[in-house]
């Protein structure tokens, strides 16, 4: 390290000053949410009473319910589609529709959300108009949304993982007898269990973050977290707001390490083997 900062002293200090950009402005959040005050910017003194008042606020920790469950649903949906539609593409290259599919997968990452929110709502009311179903907006149509971007992401990352992975492994298990569904939950698998779990947590991510989406495909009663979050904002930061973020920064740090480690592990595991 301390070659690097004698070696290279400018940009050590982008580095620091990149970082400092980035993570400041959160440990302000956490901070002030432990103000008295309900001014946000102004500090009179420790108290934890905001998080004692948002543990009562019903409509807001409903809101994060949501979000959350639609969010951990949305994670595994699209882990599931993300991983087929890499397969696929990893797998047969020299089909026909190769490239169509990998266009058609691909096309949410560079597509504005606001078309995606919109082209939804068209297409959830000419299908409820059509067959009655989806009965109006709610729940379910927000996570065939965020289902329907957040497999992109999945699809990518489940693919270069695919993509740099021996296949002569599965071919010596396929050689002494195994069944190609054996194979796959065997080998192939865990081989790709950290590019999974990492296309998990970005596909939850993803969906807890979303607002645009969420905006044109919900309905009265699937409010999500960031529409309350948005819309109490305009009206003026509630130190609420700053003590529900500092706890959901909190629970994905421990998310993110708990992640890490297993992905470690599971790389180690590999490598020795």
């Amino acid at each position: 390290m301390r070659d690097f900062i004698s070696r290279n002293p400018l940009l050590f200090v982008f580095l620091i000053a990149g970082y400092a950009f980035l993570y400041l402005p959160i440990i302000s959040l956490i901070v002030y949410s432990f103000n008295e005050s309900r001014l946000v910017t102004v500090w009179s003194g420790f108290s934890t009473k905001w998080y004692g008042e948002l543990m009562n606020n019903g409509p807001l920790l409903n809101a994060a319910w949501l979000s959350v469950k639609i969010g951990a649903l949305n994670a595994t949906i699209a882990v599931i589609l993300g991983t087929l539609a890499a397969l696929a593409l990893v797998r047969f290259r020299k089909s026909r529709g190769h490239g169509t599919l990998g266009v058609m997968v691909t096309a949410p990452l560079v597509m504005p959300e606001i078309i995606i929110g919109l082209s939804l709502l068209l297409f959830f009311i000419a299908l409820e108009d059509l067959i009655g179903w989806p009965a109006g907006r709610g729940q379910t149509t927000i996570l065939i949304a965020h289902a329907t971007f957040s497999m992109a992401y999945v699809t990518v990352i489940v693919q270069s993982r695919l993509a740099h992975m021996d296949p002569s492994i599965e071919e010596a298990a396929l050689d002494l007898g195994a069944r190609p569904a054996r194979v796959f939950f065997t080998i192939t698998l865990p081989m790709i269990f950290p590019a999974l779990a990492a296309g998990w947590l970005l596909a939850f991510t993803l969906s807890l973050d979303d607002l645009v989406i969420a905006s044109f495909v919900s309905g009265p009663g699937s409010t999500t977290l960031p529409m309350v979050v948005y819309s109490s904002v305009r009206l003026g930061v509630s130190p609420q707001i700053n003590a529900l973020a500092s706890l959901i920064i909190a629970l994905v740090s421990i998310a993110v390490l708990v992640a890490s480690v297993i992905m470690y592990r599971s790389e180690k595991v590999r490598q020795d083997a």
